[in-house]
């Protein structure tokens, strides 16, 4: 189960797919889009779908509401969510957008990021008027009805407004105070991590042989996308896998890789801003096992 419409991020499961490596991991594998994304980690948890791509602060969340997920691997290394202005702005610095408009989805996460951000370059959310715009950030931006968004990952909406003309400064979060952490992961139930061992590791040796693959010809992996999914815009995503590739792996000695310290500080993090319970165990969130070293 994808978190989103088909595109860069999702290269490497089509790259195994179209390339036989599920098949000969001995896998009828099936990638879809939910009716409701957000729904991925209740339908994992439940055993509905053996897997899924969701977030790794969503992890943490749903750990903490009692869902029985496990991420297995980390998709990308680093965060995608960003804060985004216009050039023409001057704006460079969180500490620029005092006294400014900023439009967000209204994710409570999203926002404990922002703030975390403007706190680290001297400022406060006290200083800024927050609108919620929901998921039309970038129109929002680009029609000047805010003078910045937070939500937006740099990886996909910039080049959508960089396409239609518009030069963009873009803050990445983990620049500036806030802990770096894995933007995206795959998520398994833990009944199937504990009772379908072999099945979670074949299923990853496939999908990372994909991701390398897209790795070394990103072009024919947005090739496969597109005839996957038709609807895909092309030239977003030959972009988009340009800037998106690096980081699959970047700082990990294989695709996937996870550390307890990454767990850990987004964990903490997470606690201190009151997001989430202290209760919740971040060591039992992931697993790096069924990954070749």
């Amino acid at each position: 189960a994808l978190d989103w419409f088909p595109n860069s991020n999702h290269a490497g499961f089509y790259m195994a797919l179209e390339n036989g490596y599920y098949l000969e991991e001995k896998l009828d594998v099936n990638i879809f889009v939910p009716a409701n994304p957000e729904d991925v980690l209740k339908t994992v948890g439940a055993g509905r779908d053996d897997f899924g791509v969701s977030y790794q602060a969503e992890v943490l969340l749903a750990r903490g509401e009692g869902v029985p997920v496990k991420s297995i691997a980390a998709m990308v290394q680093h965060p995608l969510n960003s804060v985004m202005v216009l050039k023409e702005s001057g704006i460079s610095h969180p500490r620029d957008l005092a006294g400014k408009k900023v439009g967000t989805t209204g994710i409570p996460f999203e926002e404990a990021l922002f703030s975390a951000m403007l706190e680290y370059d001297g400022i406060s959310l006290d200083d800024v008027t927050l609108v919620n715009v929901g998921f039309d950030l970038a129109p929002a931006l680009i029609g000047k009805k805010v003078d910045a968004i937070v939500g937006a990952y740099w990886t996909h909406e910039s080049i959508v407004m960089e396409m239609q003309g518009f030069d963009l400064n873009i803050l990445r979060m983990e620049d500036w105070g806030v802990p770096d952490f894995y933007e995206l992961v795959l998520v398994a139930s833990e009944d199937t991590v504990s009772n379908e061992p072999d099945v979670v590791k074949r299923f990853l040796r496939a999908t990372a042989r994909g991701f390398a693959n897209a790795i070394a010809d990103p072009q024919a992996a947005v090739d496969i996308l597109v005839a996957a999914s038709p609807e895909t815009d092309r030239a977003l995503e030959t972009r988009g896998i340009g800037l998106l590739a690096p980081i699959w792996t970047e700082g990990a000695h294989s695709f996937g890789w996870q550390t307890q310290e990454r767990w850990q500080s987004l964990a903490q993090w997470m606690k201190d801003r009151g997001l989430l319970s202290w209760e919740v165990d971040e060591r039992q969130a992931f697993t790096s096992e069924f990954l070749e070293q």
